[in-house]
């Protein structure tokens, strides 16, 4: 299955030379260069990609109100578990303040813009699946420090409303950032019992990907 991208950056050179890697993936498809973030909007809704890789800093929109708006944080009606595209920020520095506004806004992975091009490739793909948190430290890093700042002393009955007892497991697990295969090892279970309950968890509580089960449970106490 081919993964439609989309890149919005502000300077021509940077998103040509992140076009032509991605490119050079079989698997990956460049469909749209955004030049800021109410370009990538229209882009994303007119040509509907499964990833845009979106630069924090941009004219006119920047990459943060972008995601927002695109993860329907615009729309208190909008369901937040829709079909809607991943994000995956581009940032220079990896303790960018911005960066905790964009786990807020819906993104699900963070690059820093030095990263290599095999980094790049995998951010994409792992970003478009959605079921596993991206590779380099900044990601769990940041998701750790922005969920300290905002999570609630002790869990919520509303927190876990709708869960049993394994799925809430299994959310922990995910939170503590543990792979499928990795979770099936601790509880025991098959790695597609796992994938099911992974599933489920997102749907119930109206999650879009892991990275924003992880915000999620450090939010609510569920995990330290």
């Amino acid at each position: 299955m081919t993964i439609r991208v989309l890149i919005a950056d502000d300077q021509v050179m940077i998103r040509d030379g992140l076009a032509a890697l991605l490119s050079s993936d079989p698997g990956i498809e460049v469909i749209g260069q955004a030049g800021n973030g109410r370009e990538a909007v229209e882009m994303a809704r007119r040509l509907d990609p499964d990833v845009i890789v979106m630069d924090i800093r941009m004219p006119e929109m920047d990459g943060l109100a972008a995601t927002a708006e695109l993860a329907g944080g615009a729309d208190p009606d909008a369901d937040p578990a829709g079909a809607r595209p991943k994000v995956l920020m581009l940032t220079t520095f990896d303790l960018d303040e911005y960066v905790y506004e964009a786990l807020g806004a819906g993104a699900s992975g963070f690059l820093l813009k030095d990263a290599s091009a095999a980094d790049l490739v995998n951010g994409v793909r792992v970003v478009a699946a959605g079921d596993a948190l991206l590779a380099p430290s900044i990601t769990r890093r940041l998701i750790g420090d922005f969920a300290r700042r905002r999570r609630h002393q002790r869990p919520s009955p509303q927190a876990t409303a709708g869960l049993t007892p394994r799925e809430l497991d299994v959310l922990r697990l995910i939170a503590r950032g543990l792979s499928n295969a990795e979770i099936a090892a601790e509880l025991v279970l098959a790695e597609q019992t796992v994938k099911t309950h992974v599933g489920h968890v997102l749907t119930k509580l109206m999650l879009r990907d892991r990275t924003q089960a992880v915000v999620y449970a450090y939010e609510n106490g569920l995990v330290g």
